[in-house]
């Protein structure tokens, strides 16, 4: 049966449009993925000497070597190097405003080892990283911190209560923790500067490798 010319072409302008919103429909069922036109990803890496890359070449620094570990995972988004060296916890909370006038939708907190090698009071350590952590998170800034541990002849009492500051925070204000930010690094002279403190260019790269999986997680919306 022939419909008329009128109602035949109505009916594809319907169809047309049916098959438009289902597109969309389906479209919206997926989650959206950072490094996709639907956000634009920001990630500044706060931190002191192992951020700001003490010792090597700008481009082996782990915020360079982050963000094109994160393009080869499929992922863009512009890391940020925030990193200040001989900074401690005090220098990183002084300089998160300034940070964030970057405007960037992640922050990573590497920050605590300038407080161990000074000795510097647990709980001031404490007071400072919740500062930043605050400051992010009234921004609209997600946050992910990375654990630091303090040297052992600063003995058991202090190394115990340094730790525990990092899941402590971490719990406190529902962010991810990398437990300790120098895994698979630290345990190997050949990665590792001749001050043992800092890595050089392959065990920044052995960082990277280690932390990336979380990082991906982080930024794709889960808890990392």
């Amino acid at each position: 049966m022939t419909e008329p010319k009128g109602r035949s072409g109505s009916r594809r302008r319907f169809l047309n449009l049916a098959g438009a919103i289902a597109a969309l429909a389906v479209l919206g069922t997926g989650s959206a993925k950072v490094g996709t036109a639907t956000e634009t990803c920001r990630l500044a890496v706060l931190g002191d000497s192992l951020a700001a890359g003490y010792g090597v070449d700008f481009a082996d620094a782990f915020p360079a070597q982050l963000e094109r570990a994160l393009a080869g995972a499929g992922i863009t988004c512009e890391v940020l190097n925030a990193g200040v060296s001989g900074d401690t916890s005090a220098g990183g909370l002084s300089r998160i405003d300034w940070v964030l006038g970057d405007e960037p939708t992640h922050i990573l907190i590497e920050l605590g080892g300038n407080d161990a090698l000074r000795a510097l009071p647990v709980e001031t350590l404490e007071a400072n990283l919740a500062g930043i952590i605050e400051t992010a998170q009234a921004a609209g800034v997600r946050v992910k911190l990375a654990g630091m541990l303090a040297p052992p002849n600063l003995g058991a009492r202090y190394t115990e209560a340094f730790a525990d500051v990092y899941p402590r925070l971490a719990e406190r204000y529902d962010v991810p923790l990398y437990p300790f930010f120098l895994d698979g690094a630290i345990e190997d002279r050949d990665l590792m500067a001749d001050d043992g403190i800092h890595p050089n260019a392959q065990g920044v790269a052995v960082i990277v490798e280690r932390i990336l999986p979380h990082v991906v997680t982080w930024l794709n919306g889960a808890a990392g």
